[in-house]
């Protein structure tokens, strides 16, 4: 259960702890038992984390409803392996190779 902050007229400020589905209702002092609206005395701590621990909770937050899928799915012409990409080299009758689309430079091994 999450730490609320209350304000008690009478006697000041105290925290208390109460469940989520109760967060806007008044608590109960607990020096007068006068109920006690909740207020904010400090802002939430939303990116109080590294990023590294932020990113792991993103991940699994994501990974719930909505999993990363691999792949292009059935029938992907280009990760399936249902045809052949053209690799772009030209072979000579003589047994050597091009690279027409390559840069220049390049050698062939």
């Amino acid at each position: 259960m999450p730490y609320y902050d209350y304000l008690c007229e009478d006697c000041g400020p105290f925290t208390s702890h109460a469940p989520m589905s109760v967060f806007d209702q008044p608590c109960s002092c607990p020096t007068c038992a006068a109920d006690a609206p909740r207020v904010l005395f400090t802002a939430p701590k939303i990116a109080g984390m590294d990023k590294g621990r932020r990113t792991a909770f993103e991940t699994n937050e994501r990974a719930q409803h909505e999993p990363k899928r691999s792949g292009h799915g059935a029938g992907c012409s280009c990760c399936s392996g249902s045809s052949k990409k053209s690799s772009g080299t030209l072979y000579r009758p003589d047994g050597s190779k091009s690279f027409p689309a390559k840069r220049p430079w390049m050698i062939s091994h």
